[in-house]
């Protein structure tokens, strides 16, 4: 017969697989060091030694790293999405801007519709502090908090569509946003007007899905991120309209008068 005697499951299974799921849930990020040993253990109610065969099980198949000195951390694992070769391919071309932009609304125009329909009220509330906190840094000098903000906004609408592949695959999108891959955030903060414009498209997306519609919350973010793409496209033609009118502008101060 295939039957065979039910066994309890090792205490450092079960840590294994708590571990295992707060990572693939994004609670326990690329980075995040845990607690120290003792203090985990008490709070999982789990002996040490148990503890440390699921740390070990965790290293081995490298969801976890250690650091002499420092302690256990989740490994950086988003990296490994794209070769460094593809990356590096990315950002000498622009048109991959473009196609960046595009998957970008794509997906995130998904994740804002799925948000809408299955987002718990706690990650409604979550989405609607960090837009509170964009308000907030809107009335700043300087765009670079606003601009982290702006990832921030995006990044919780997707974690609040509860889908955990297209979580995973979109923080690496928005590791490679950060590192300046695509393009400088900065960018299409540098005129006031544009700045308030995309506020005002975070605005309509957060509205959207706190009022729970699918529908609006998909355009909204379609509509936003249609708007980024041009306001880069705008940018790129001032940046060569300029260095032309550099050039003429020389030619013209060598003229003899």
């Amino acid at each position: 017969m295939p039957f065979q005697r039910i066994q309890s499951e090792k205490l450092s299974y079960s840590v294994t697989r708590q571990i295992e799921l707060l990572i693939l849930r994004g609670i326990l990020r690329p980075g995040e060091r845990l607690p120290a040993e003792r203090e985990l253990a008490d709070k999982m109610g789990v002996s040490r030694p148990s503890l440390r065969d699921a740390v070990a099980d965790l290293s081995e198949r490298g969801l976890l790293t250690s650091r002499a000195g420092s302690g256990i951390f989740v490994a950086e694992v988003l990296g490994s999405a794209f070769s460094d070769a593809l990356v590096n391919l990315f950002s000498r071309h622009s048109e991959a801007l473009n196609d960046f932009i595009d998957f970008r609304r794509d997906l995130e125009g998904l994740a804002a519709e799925r948000a809408a329909r299955l987002a718990s009220d706690t990650d409604l509330l979550v989405i609607n502090s960090i837009f509170e906190k964009m308000e907030t840094a809107h009335s700043g000098k300087h765009p670079s908090q606003e601009a982290n903000l702006d990832a921030e906004f995006h990044m919780a609408i997707i974690e609040a569509s509860h889908n955990v592949v297209m979580l995973h695959m979109m923080r690496s999108m928005f590791e490679m946003l950060r590192e300046g891959v695509f393009y400088n955030r900065t960018v299409i903060f540098r005129q006031k007007t544009t700045r308030a414009a995309l506020l005002d498209q975070h605005r309509g997306i957060n509205n959207a899905i706190q009022s729970r519609d699918p529908k609006a919350a998909r355009k909204a973010v379609e509509s936003h991120l249609d708007f980024v793409k041009q306001a880069l496209a705008d940018e790129q033609k001032f940046e060569r309209n300029e260095a032309i009118a550099r050039q003429k502008f020389g030619r013209e101060q060598s003229r003899p008068k």
